[in-house]
């Protein structure tokens, strides 16, 4: 290397190690630009993968109703699985939640492929429940494996967790933006932790981005005439939102207590969702409806189409919590959709604000109050439904979550900061208490 080659060299590095050190920063946005690019690739395919699955399954059952009377042995099958090859991975959302509080050992890759197969056999025999306990898990487990490859520490790996609950959030729903945020928020009850809110943000966005590019479909839910904001309406939204507050806070309270009656009543943990699955499967033929099993996308639909019965969300409760409590897998997101917009559409016979705009506030207040997560609601409202609707889902949001108290679906969330000083500040106390 001649003398001037050198010089140049030396005089390059000098200026790379410069830029460096005036903007600290670059580093470390193209580090995880780079794992982001992976987990937006890995989780968004995934993702896509499932939700073309999950609309597989609902279809075959709905063209296949003799397949729901196999329901209890779809369950005892499941929890076979997890009482013998998956006790380790069982915990699903909170064993992401309490990883993401205290990392240790890396989350076993079998969750994923257990998680989905689970969900797969709930949709495909006619239990109700939803995608993002399934997506949230799959994206853990896939992100937590790239944890070694790069050498992350301790709190590095929080991040790539954030961000990996980010991505499968943002990209099962086609909501990115709520996903980044949802994840930021989901720790902590009243804190955000923006130390990650690069990674989180740019895995959310290209994790979307891949789900589409796979030709992955989302609902979309038209929301209709939007009054002006006024007074009165905003007074309206309101009482809409202390209703959904305390429609979440029953929902979240019962999931946990009916949880402990199985568990209580019944000792060998795949028994129960065959008892689980007798009586879902007998309630269906009960009925003579499949309305309130799988993920209920038809009646969400309908209920931004015109007034729903004031019975439905009721209904969509009892067959998600029995579904759930009793041992199934999926997520319990999609059903607090449902409740929430069921929900709204019956309210308009007495609140004078129009069904669609009370189904979209309650589609996302409802899921506001019983994971503590307003901000992400916010967004996600504007997402789906336009930005025209901002401010009335921002209010039902607020005040759902505020009218929640400190309850929560997921027993692992911390209390970061009260909502209120008549609250009682008790952080290490389990949701399942309250």
């Amino acid at each position: 290397m001649s003398i001037h080659q050198r010089n140049f060299s030396k005089i390059l590095l000098f200026n790379i190690r410069f830029f460096f050190r005036k903007y600290p920063a670059l580093p470390y946005v193209l580090k995880w630009l780079c794992i982001s690019l992976i987990i937006g690739a890995l989780v968004g395919s995934a993702s896509a993968g499932f939700l073309i699955s999950l609309t597989w399954a609902t279809d075959f059952r709905e063209q296949h109703l003799w397949l729901i009377w196999l329901l209890p042995f779809a369950g005892l099958a499941v929890g076979l699985l997890y009482h013998y090859w998956g006790k380790d991975v069982e915990a699903g959302n909170n064993l992401l939640l309490s990883t993401l509080n205290n990392p240790e050992g890396t989350i076993p890759l079998k969750m994923a492929p257990f998680v989905y197969l689970g969900t797969l056999m709930t949709h495909l025999f006619g239990g109700s429940a939803g995608r993002e306990g399934t997506a949230l898990q799959m994206a853990g487990a896939i992100a937590d494996q790239l944890a070694k490859p790069f050498r992350l520490n301790r709190n590095e790996r929080k991040t790539l967790l954030t961000a990996a609950i980010a991505a499968g959030f943002g990209s099962v729903f086609g909501t990115p933006l709520a996903g980044a945020v949802f994840a930021l928020e989901i720790l902590f009850i009243g804190k955000i932790r923006y130390h990650a809110i690069f990674p989180v943000f740019a895995s959310a966005i290209l994790a979307s981005i891949m789900t589409d590019l796979w030709g992955a479909q989302h609902t979309h839910y038209p929301i209709g005439k939007i009054p002006s904001p006024g007074f009165l309406p905003v007074v309206y939204s309101i009482i809409a939102g202390m209703l959904f507050g305390i429609c979440a806070a029953t929902f979240s309270k019962l999931l946990h207590r009916i949880s402990a009656v199985f568990r209580a009543k019944i000792n060998y943990p795949p028994l129960r969702p065959l008892i689980g699955g007798i009586i879902i499967a007998a309630a269906v033929f009960s009925l003579g409806t499949t309305r309130y099993i799988g993920l209920g996308i038809p009646v969400i639909t309908e209920s931004f189409e015109h007034r729903l019965p004031v019975d439905d969300f009721a209904l969509k409760i009892a067959f998600t919590i029995i579904t759930l409590a009793a041992g199934f897998k999926g997520g319990e997101v999609t059903p607090l959709f449902f409740t929430g917009a069921a929900l709204g559409s019956a309210l308009s016979l007495f609140i004078p604000l129009p069904f669609g705009l009370l189904a979209g506030m309650g589609f996302v207040a409802v899921f506001a109050g019983a994971t503590n997560t307003p901000l992400a609601c916010i967004l996600m409202g504007m997402e789906l439904f336009g930005a025209e609707c901002g401010i009335y889902v921002a209010v039902a949001c607020v005040v759902s979550y505020l009218f929640s108290g400190h309850n929560s679906i997921y027993s692992q969330q911390k209390i970061g900061s009260e909502k209120n000083s008549r609250y009682r500040s008790d952080r290490d106390k389990s949701f399942s208490d309250l």
